[in-house]
């Protein structure tokens, strides 16, 4: 495919050396030769007008004339009268001409892909996101396009501590608070922050995230140990037995049981924390996305001192965005504004306007209660299909969120299941590859069932395809 370049003339970088004793014409000449050899310039591709280039060469216009009837003559180019000079398609190139890259095989069309924590991408709210884009636009002062406070734009840190405090009862203050690229940025940030006071240990919940958190606190130069998680979620106990001067956990909806940390283990992990001088990461995702339950606070809101909370539009809005923040105890939210300094300058400010926007306008509260509309139809659909097809199966953590946990049978070959569903073109995954690698082959056979991003249709379709191997042996 031949590139189409817009405007009145795309620009051509030559070079001249007009101390040379070879002609300036020759060297124009031999220059687009060779960027057509080389592929530089491709058979299509449309140069520049000759006005133009002698313009930008500081040369007569004949001397670039006469140079492109040169090349056009030799089979270079081509030129019609009233269309641009561009690159002839049988122009001369070498006889092993530059390899493209084979592109990826493209995934198999699944009937139903039953991804975890991704949230429904079509329903995206784009028309109110531009609008959003167009308000904030049309309101921006000169001055925000400057670099700006590395925590993220005032206006953003404003309105989101207004919305944590109304909705997760958060203790948000503004001045510590830091805008940062998703979850993931928030993470490393806080961990090499961690690293910085002291902090070699960092404990983590088990079944949750045992790949991404270990390699987060390996770049930051901390050991990672795994904590078990019951069914009132993290064991403080456990924890306390650990070296760990931080941990990280879900507490509103554990990452991937589902499980709410119950009220005594709350205060329990918040007195840890107090007792040992260290930190508690939360990751405060989906959590407005809730169904059979009342709505649970964050942890931040109980100890402001000794939580980094951090939380995103991703499951809210879209990952795409790639839009978070990050609730800071006063004594660390220095550090992590010059790490955030350091590690981008800041987020992009347009994005960050724009989300406040939407925030203020109301618009966002009603995308989420769209959500959760769709969310719960999808879940009646899961739940639904199961007992239709696989009635034998357990399902739980479906008070929140949009992922369930299948329990299969005894005996079950957790990972043969999940092959036999791919090669009847149904997406599952396992809860082995949430456990951490010492409990990885000990653990029940489960399956983590995301419907974020799922039709009802085609839930109802890749359960009823794949029913009789949920059953068990």
């Amino acid at each position: 495919m031949s590139l189409k370049w817009s405007g009145l003339s795309p620009e051509l970088l030559l070079t001249l050396d007009r101390r040379s004793a070879e002609p300036l014409r020759c060297q124009v000449e031999r220059q687009v030769r060779e960027a057509i050899r080389t592929q530089r310039l491709q058979a299509g591709e449309r140069l520049p007008s000759s006005r133009e280039l002698a313009r930008a060469l500081g040369l007569s216009r004949g001397v670039v004339q006469d140079c492109y009837a040169q090349l056009q003559a030799e089979g270079y180019l081509v030129t019609r009268v009233g269309s641009a000079t561009r690159v002839a398609a049988c122009a001369d190139v070498p006889a092993t001409p530059r390899t493209a890259p084979t592109p990826p095989a493209a995934p198999p069309r699944l009937l139903a892909d039953f991804r975890a924590a991704v949230p429904h991408l079509g329903g995206f709210p784009l028309d109110d996101w531009l609008r959003a884009l167009r308000e904030a636009g049309r309101g921006l002062p000169t001055a925000d396009l400057d670099y700006g406070d590395p925590r993220g734009s005032a206006v953003l840190r404003e309105v989101v501590a207004g919305y944590l405090r109304r909705v997760r009862a958060a203790a948000a203050d503004p001045e510590h608070l830091v805008v940062c690229a998703g979850y993931a940025q928030g993470l490393d940030l806080a961990l090499r922050t961690l690293a910085r006071t002291g902090v070699d240990t960092v404990a983590y919940e088990d079944p949750g995230s045992p790949a991404s958190i270990g390699a987060a606190a390996e770049a930051a130069g901390l050991s990672a140990v795994p904590v078990p998680v019951d069914e009132h979620g993290l064991d403080v106990r456990a924890l306390a037995a650990t070296r760990a001067r931080a941990v990280i956990v879900t507490p509103a909806h554990q990452w991937p049981t589902g499980v709410a940390m119950a009220p005594d283990r709350r205060l329990e992990l918040i007195k840890w924390a107090e007792r040992q001088g260290a930190f508690v990461i939360e990751d405060d995702y989906d959590a407005e996305f809730r169904y059979d339950r009342e709505p649970i606070g964050c942890l931040q809101g109980l100890a402001a001192d000794r939580v980094i909370s951090i939380g995103t539009v991703s499951k809210s809005l879209a990952p795409a965005l790639r839009i978070g923040w990050m609730l800071c105890p006063p004594a660390l939210a220095g550090e992590i504004s010059t790490a955030k300094y350091l590690s981008d300058r800041g987020s992009p400010v347009l994005d960050q306007l724009a989300l406040a926007r939407l925030i203020e306008s109301g618009r966002y509260d009603r995308h989420l209660r769209r959500m959760r509309t769709t969310y719960a139809a999808r879940r009646r659909a899961l739940t639904a299909a199961l007992a239709t097809h696989a009635p034998g199966v357990a399902v739980t953590g479906l008070a929140a969120g949009f992922h369930a946990v299948a329990h299969l049978g005894e005996g079950t070959d957790e990972q043969g299941v999940i092959a036999a569903a791919r090669a009847r073109s149904v997406g599952l995954y396992g809860m082995s590859e949430c456990r951490s690698t010492a409990r990885r082959s000990d653990g029940p056979a489960q399956l983590v069932l995301g419907f974020g991003d799922v039709s009802e249709s085609a839930i109802a379709e890749g359960i009823a395809a794949i029913g009789d191997l949920l059953a068990g042996p």
